[in-house]
């Protein structure tokens, strides 16, 4: 069972209120919005109402200009381009989006190569094992294009300028403190202090599809390409399924407009890959015959995440490009097993660190920093997300690194603490200390000398607490207030659906209310599911509280006739072609509960 949390009603911006009112919103929409857009200070408009005419021109990124011209020259001169890119959601997308644009740019697909890091041999970005196989190809290439990674390979990048050739980087990563690579042709980042785009918070992929679409716009004024080339509108599936995966902020105008539009290329499923995903979402129960963002993030997403976290990224590579139903069905048939093994490794390496992590709350600490000898360094950051979820820490889970005197590490945080500036500054007062660093806000790696590990941990501790200011850090959840019976309705959940999409900085929903237990029952295939029935006054209501057992055959802390608070979501069940209300439980405990 997780912790005790505490309940957190979202505040509601007036001013935010009342312009989502004068835009037409319902009460609950208008109150939905202006629980999320404290920080906001753009217009309104363009995010309960979110379309393509809202975006902003490529050549607002910095160094876009330079950097499409240089692939425009490629494209021309039939020069081999190497594509160079992470292996998770955002850097397989985005990969899958250059190969497809240069495609449609004419550019041979034997002038392409693709090359992606394997997570436990190459490691990130553009590695020193990527760099030897890039230069020792027999097709090896004369311009590299980097997304969602190269900020800060400058080694790399200035070895590959050395044998002469070209480098354009586009990411969306932080900037080191060094600044960025000074050997690249061009570096497209919408992080760096000198870029002056509107929108700092897009996704690896998308930072790339602005590239290409400046691409098509200098080939078409170069006469290379006619000038009814189609846009690259139908690439934004890629978009989408990046930005949903990747966790960017989906108070965007920009995020929002590509995720709705991106999933409705998705839906056309005129794509092998897509026609294959419906297939296998249908036969796992999955009733709507729509793709949503929730199936970007829970359903997609892991799969694609789970390829480059136990096995070769280049196989989710294949399954996106997939030309016939044959391939993209063998490729996500390889995909699903993965994600299967991936999810019992991050099953036992949960258990293990939550062992420790009840040690160190014990202790009174205000951070958590795991390491075990055997973790696997592909599911590690997901094992940190699931300690501050149930902990209400930041927390850094390492494993060993290719480098025998090294550990590899994936930090998660709070939404208080910004975690790579907590890197930043340990940087900053112990140099030496972290051999190398990156990422963002919500998430990032990092690399120390093993024997370090207790120094590091010492260290992290003194700056979380730092950030923290003395405060007391517990687990919370965050709601938007109780719903009376009558809302607990079909029509809610359509009202609640005409805000899509949701994601972070733009959370689905979340409602409290105290309700009796009437019944319980434990459901599932593995069985740590837990179904209940639930009153409120003269309404009663199905619920089910996913994961929420640690293991099979653990005693259910709850009874009938139980009291407790609920933080819940409204979804649809569909069940014998019969739409029925469900409440999904994200957090329960005893009503009576004083936190």
């Amino acid at each position: 069972m997780t912790s005790t949390k505490i309940f957190i009603q979202r505040s509601i911006d007036p001013s935010v209120y009342k312009n989502a009112r004068g835009l037409g919103l319902t009460d609950l929409q208008a109150k939905i919005v202006a629980g999320r857009a404290g920080d906001y200070s753009g217009e309104l408009g363009p995010v309960v109402s979110p379309s393509l005419k809202n975006l902003n021109h490529p050549s607002l990124l910095k160094d876009c200009d330079k950097a499409a011209a240089r692939i425009a020259d490629a494209v021309v001169g039939n020069q081999v381009v190497g594509v160079v890119t992470d292996y998770d959601v955002d850097g397989v997308c985005a990969h899958a989006l250059i190969v497809e644009a240069l495609l449609k740019f004419y550019l041979p697909a034997n002038s392409i190569v693709s090359y992606i890091g394997h997570r436990l041999k190459d490691g990130y970005g553009v590695s020193k094992n990527v760099i030897d196989r890039l230069l020792s190809s027999d097709n090896p290439p004369q311009l590299v294009l980097t997304a969602d990674c190269g900020s800060s390979d400058h080694v790399g990048i200035e070895s590959l300028k050395n044998a002469g050739v070209d480098v354009i980087v586009t990411d969306h990563h932080a900037i080191p403190s060094e600044g960025i690579p000074g050997a690249a042709h061009a570096v497209v980042n919408p992080a760096r202090e000198d870029c002056t785009y509107p929108d700092g918070a897009i996704s690896g992929c998308m930072v790339s599809w602005l590239v290409m679409c400046q691409v098509r716009n200098i080939l078409i004024e170069r006469k290379y390409l006619p000038e009814d080339t189609p846009k690259l509108g139908s690439l934004l599936d890629y978009v989408a399924l990046s930005t949903v995966a990747d966790a960017v902020s989906m108070m965007s105008p920009s995020n929002r407009a590509v995720v709705v539009s991106g999933l409705g290329e998705i839906n056309v499923l005129d794509k092998p890959a897509w026609m294959a995903l419906a297939k296998l979402c249908n036969k796992n129960g999955y009733a709507s015959s729509q793709f949503t963002a929730d199936d970007l993030g829970f359903v997609i997403g892991p799969r694609i995440n789970a390829q480059g976290r136990i096995d070769d990224p280049m196989k989710a590579l294949q399954f996106l490009l997939s030309e016939e139903s044959g391939a993209a069905d063998t490729c996500l048939a390889i995909m699903d097993k993965n994600n299967e093994s991936r999810k019992v490794i991050e099953k036992e390496m949960v258990s293990r660190a939550k062992l420790k992590a009840d040690e160190f709350v014990r202790q009174g600490l205000k951070s958590l920093v795991i390491f075990e000898e055997d973790f696997h360094p592909g599911v590690q950051g997901i094992v940190a997300s699931r300690l501050v979820d149930s902990y209400g820490m930041p927390a850094v889970v390492f494993s060993p690194g290719s480098d025998a005197n090294e550990l590899a590490g994936s930090a998660r945080t709070i939404s208080d603490i910004h975690i790579r500036d907590v890197l930043q500054k340990i940087d900053d007062e112990n140099p030496g200390l972290i051999l190398s660093f990156g990422g963002h806000k919500g998430a990032a790696g990092l690399k120390i000398v093993a024997e370090q590990i207790g120094v590091f941990g010492k260290a992290f501790e003194d700056v979380v607490i730092n950030y923290q200011g003395g405060k007391d850090i517990q687990p919370k959840v965050y709601t938007d207030g109780g719903l009376e019976g009558f809302a607990l309705s079909l029509a809610t959940i359509e009202e609640i659906k005409r805000i899509e999409p949701f994601g972070r900085g733009f959370s689905e929903p979340v409602f409290e209310g105290v309700f009796t237990v009437e019944e319980i029952r434990i459901l599932g295939k593995e069985p740590v599911h837990v179904g209940m029935k639930l009153s409120s006054g003269n309404e009663t209501i199905n619920s089910i509280w996913f994961r929420a057992l640690d293991n099979p055959g653990d005693a259910f802390s709850m009874n009938i006739q139980d009291t407790i608070r609920c933080a819940y979501k409204l979804k649809v069940n569909n069940y014998r072609g019969r739409q029925h209300v469900q409440m999904v439980i994200e957090h329960a405990q005893p009503a009576d509960v004083v936190v």
